[in-house]
């Protein structure tokens, strides 16, 4: 007959561990490790070196200077997007019609606010942008967005991160996540951006 005893403190703490760890990981909430590396800003790869030159300008042989009127043309310019800022989007759950943040969704703030006030983020200021869908009337959506938005800032202040380092800002359905259905759940979230 095999004996449980020695094995019951290693089952009791597996078992601990499983159930401090799988709700999180059943409702999908990223943890304040991952939102860290989602926020942070990317630092830019080490400009190339340039080589050793291989030719030499010392038989170069000038056929034809430019006109002044070709020097006077305007010059064509691309223009280079800057790169997208960090940012996260967050489903957060809210009371229909309502600014109050749901139970369900605290643990996401409370590890959103760890990561804002992790080494890695805690000279940044951030943007809390509260989307909606397209349900209802765009000044109405303006409205609820920006104050979900102002909710989410005051559960982040509660959990220690400075105010000052957050701005709270309303978008409506005007950025839809997903634009091939402007009423899709998806759109109804919360995204956190990097101003830095």
């Amino acid at each position: 007959m095999f004996n449980f005893t020695a094995f019951k403190p290693a089952l009791a703490l597996a078992a601990c561990s499983f159930f401090l760890t799988a709700p999180s990981a059943a409702q999908g909430i990223p943890s304040a490790a991952e939102m860290i590396e989602q926020l942070k800003v990317q630092s830019a790869p080490p400009a190339a070196t340039p080589g050793p030159r291989t030719r030499s300008l010392r038989n170069l042989i000038i056929e034809s200077a430019p006109s002044p009127v070709a020097a006077a043309e305007p010059v064509a310019t691309v223009a280079i997007a800057p790169a997208p800022r960090p940012s996260l989007s967050l489903l957060i759950q809210f009371d229909f019609n309502s600014a109050h943040v749901k139970p369900e969704s605290q643990q996401a703030l409370v590890n959103l606010a760890q990561a804002l006030k992790s080494p890695e983020l805690n000279e940044a200021r951030f943007a809390v942008e509260g989307h909606t869908d397209s349900r209802g009337r765009a000044d109405y959506n303006l409205k609820l967005s920006q104050q979900r938005a102002d909710a989410v800032r005051i559960v982040l202040a509660h959990n220690g991160v400075v105010e000052s380092r957050l701005s709270a800002v309303g978008k409506g359905s005007t950025e839809p996540a997903n634009a091939a259905d402007p009423q899709a759940a998806e759109n109804r979230r919360v995204r956190i951006v990097n101003l830095n």
